[in-house]
């Protein structure tokens, strides 16, 4: 089982980023990982950083890389045939089972945004000054500093 999420990181390379809500300019980065053992699987192409998720998986290449595998995905995702969250219609409540489905889909999740942010701890990171192709680069490395960290 795989878990996707998308991530920001604030470039100053206005060719590839574009403003977005949380940053003045940064890229969006689809980060796929495994849920048992919390490694990172798939880094997806960056993409401007005004993109939304599930636009942002289709178009960075996670989504191929990931092909029928079981998925995980929050409530960014929709149409995308990834297991999401239950959603409430207006004036209705969730049935007990819903919300108890959901409160383990977010105890499973929370496992990437740990993953984030143990990435986020390096610099290069929190104000990537690399241009073009060398943010994925960037990324990339600091998934297999993250992978080796767990691996041991």
């Amino acid at each position: 089982m795989l878990i996707v999420d998308g991530t920001l990181v604030p470039t100053r390379d206005h060719k590839i980023a574009e403003q977005s809500k949380n940053y003045r300019y940064s890229t969006n980065h689809q980060v796929v990982i495994d849920a048992d053992t919390r490694l990172v699987v798939v880094v997806g192409r960056p993409l401007p950083g005004n993109r939304n998720d599930c636009r942002g998986l289709a178009e960075s290449g996670a989504k191929d890389a990931v092909g029928n595998t079981t998925t995980i995905a929050g409530g960014g995702y929709p149409g995308t045939g990834l297991a999401m969250p239950h959603r409430r219609r207006k004036g209705e409540e969730l049935p007990e089972w819903k919300q108890a489905h959901n409160k383990s889909h977010k105890q499973v999740r929370a496992c990437v945004e740990h993953c984030f942010a143990r990435m986020k701890i390096y610099k290069i990171l929190r104000d990537c000054r690399l241009r073009g192709e060398s943010v994925r680069h960037a990324m990339l490395g600091i998934a297999r500093l993250h992978n080796l960290t767990l691996a041991g």
